[in-house]
């Protein structure tokens, strides 16, 4: 099993080529679900959010207030930073034992959809292909006004907070193009998906699997290596 990286911008569509990616049969583990997961009441990160942003930020059942969680990171560079100190860990963790559990179904690969993929590094240096969902600048502010209901200045600020797209684009393997129509990005995304079903990369991770456990690691890792080059 190899991994792919799939992450994109605020408003840029991602979550859209994550679901075309989805009813095409691909694994997806969601970095977004996941960190809702790791911040439910009474888990390590609730704890500590509550502690450095204060009780002003939960709802009145106990759970965290996304939304005004956000409005005080999207302000605020250091609370940001601070938010992604204590939930990261905890997201990476979690996202590793699901890819374990795929990995032991014999999936070939797995998606993992990661807004901030680029932003952490955390993952990239484990990923066989990344993924990048791109949109002009000014289809990603209409696109964001919109869906949330933010004025232009709003739509900015939180546009301003992430990586730019471009240069997420100039990172990543693969990029779809979500400028345009669904039915254009959903062309892109079928054209990604044969390519990555065709990929042998899951050969080698196999071979070093198998290789772990019989002890013939040295000769295995030599034979795979012959066979992929």
């Amino acid at each position: 099993m190899f991994l792919v990286g799939l992450t994109g911008g605020i408003a840029s569509g991602k979550s859209a080529v994550s679901s075309m990616l989805r009813e095409l049969g691909c694994p997806i583990i969601d970095a977004d679900v996941v960190a809702r997961r790791v911040v439910e009441p009474h888990t390590p990160a609730y704890s500590r959010i509550v502690y450095h942003f204060g009780p002003e930020i939960l709802l009145e059942n106990g759970e965290i207030d996304r939304q005004k969680l956000g409005e005080l990171i999207f302000a605020n560079e250091e609370k940001r930073k601070l938010l992604n100190s204590i939930t990261h860990p905890e997201i990476h963790k979690a996202m590793l034992k699901e890819i374990l559990l795929y990995f032991l179904r014999g999936y070939r690969y797995v998606v993992l959809d990661v807004p901030l993929l680029f932003e952490t590094r955390r993952l990239t240096q484990f990923l066989n292909h990344t993924v990048v969902v791109y949109c002009d600048p000014a289809t990603q502010l209409l696109r964001l006004m919109q869906r949330d209901g933010l004025t232009q200045e709003q739509a900015e600020q939180r546009v301003a907070a992430q990586m730019p797209l471009n240069e997420k684009r100039g990172m990543a393997n693969h990029v779809i193009e979500n400028s345009g129509s669904r039915e254009d990005a959903h062309r892109q995304v079928l054209k990604l998906h044969t390519k990555l079903e065709d990929s042998m990369d899951f050969l080698l991770v196999r071979v070093i699997a198998l290789a772990a456990t019989t002890g013939l690691g040295g000769i295995l890792l030599y034979a795979a290596k012959i066979l992929l080059s």
